[in-house]
Parts: C-alpha cells; structure tokens; sequence
C-alpha cells in the first residue's frame, strides 16, 4: 500500500443503550503514524445502517442535548414501518439521513484540523447493536 493512501479499522463497543462515542484521540493516534506529519485528508466512515458520525462539542452536554433532540426528532416508538428488533428500531435506520455515517476533515502538518470546541464523535442510537466498526483512511 502507498505512503499515500493508509487506512485502519477501529472497533467500537458502544453497549446497549444509546451513545455519543468521543473518537478524537483515536483519529489523532490513528494520523500520528498515517500522516507522519503530511497535510492531506481523514477520512471517517461507519460501515452500518444505523450509526452516523457527527462534529461537535462534548463534555459540556451538547453530547447529551444532540441524543435529546434525535429522540424528538425520531421518536422509539411503533409509528415506523421497519419493524425488526427492539420498539422504535426503525427510526435507528433513518438516522444516518440525519447524522451521516461518513466526514471528511483536513490534515495539516499531521494534525487533524478542528475548531476549538470540535471532537469527531460515532453517534448510535442502536441499543441492539454493541459492537461498532469505524474506518480511518488518510490521503495525503
């Protein structure tokens, strides 16, 4: 494989109820060897129908706040027409039309590239699924 192109598969649990998985300090490792101090991109992709990837601030509630708003947004309740698993787990299936399974974000000098208050976090509102896998490509 290129110098260019690096990639890893990072395995996640994230349990049975539903979570915001801070995965900031694993991208940084993650670029530590990939990058070696190159500018390019990261990209973040989550390979399931029900888990999405979102940029924001955590530790202060917003993580807790954006579980709130998708639980009034897509309510766990009978009204969806995907009925298989646990009540409501058809709505864990539009989330990623909302919170998308992949970003892409720059490299610069081998650090990945947030605002201040900005961590890369893995969104599952799925209480059936506990293992997770998300993958790491760097292009520079």
């Amino acid at each position: 494989m290129s110098d260019a192109f690096t990639t890893r598969m990072l395995n996640v649990t994230t349990g049975s109820r539903e979570r915001v998985v801070d995965l900031t300090g694993e991208c940084e490792d993650f670029l530590r060897d990939a990058a070696a101090g190159r500018d390019g991109l990261l990209n973040i992709f989550v390979p399931h129908a029900t888990a999405g990837l979102a940029i924001i601030e955590t530790g202060a509630g917003s993580d807790e706040d954006l579980l709130a708003a998708l639980h009034s947004l897509l309510p766990a309740d009978d009204r969806w027409q995907h009925r298989h698993g646990s009540p409501g787990h058809g709505r864990d299936h539009v989330l990623p039309g909302l919170v998308p399974p992949y970003a892409t974000l720059p490299v610069i000098g081998g650090r990945l590239e947030l605002g201040t208050w900005q961590s890369v976090c893995l969104v599952d509102t799925n209480k059936d699924n506990r293992e997770r896998q998300v993958r790491l490509s760097f292009l520079g």
